[in-house]
């Protein structure tokens, strides 16, 4: 099985992805992470703004999924440390994702990524993470 075809099947098999209607685009090494507007997704009715939590966890998401991209784990990344920038408010409509992996140890990695609607240049939203990892030990 490919690291792309792991990618989806792990995406497929987390409920929580389910339920927020998150896709993977994969290119390669590049993977995009998708969260297609859904108006169950606001949590601000008075400003029509997409809710934190949400914008979180599709972030956290996309950064186990571009661990399981890049590396040859056999068991979920645990979150050791999440911080997220609220940079500004998610409007109802797409959210996109990518995720950079700053750091693969043995152990340890260090992920960043941004989320980001219309203009890449101006993210939502951005997260800092380091996961707690089981990567196969070299014969």
């Amino acid at each position: 099985m490919s690291r792309a075809e792991k990618v989806f099947k792990v995406i497929d098999a987390l409920p929580f992805a389910k339920a927020l209607g998150m896709r993977c685009e994969i290119y390669g090494d590049e993977m995009t992470a998708i969260l297609p507007f859904q108006e169950r997704l606001i949590g601000n009715q008075a400003i029509q703004a997409l809710h934190g939590g949400a914008i979180g966890a599709f972030l956290e998401l996309t950064a186990m999924a571009q661990l399981y991209l890049e590396s040859d784990l056999e068991r979920p990344p645990k979150p050791i440390d999440l911080t997220i920038d609220y940079l500004r408010s998610g409007r109802p409509e797409t959210l996109y994702a990518r995720a950079y992996v700053r750091k693969l140890g043995s152990r340890m990695a260090s992920v960043h990524a941004e989320a980001w609607q219309t203009d890449r240049s101006k993210p939502v939203a951005a997260l800092r993470a380091q996961f707690l990892v089981d990567t196969p030990k070299e014969d």
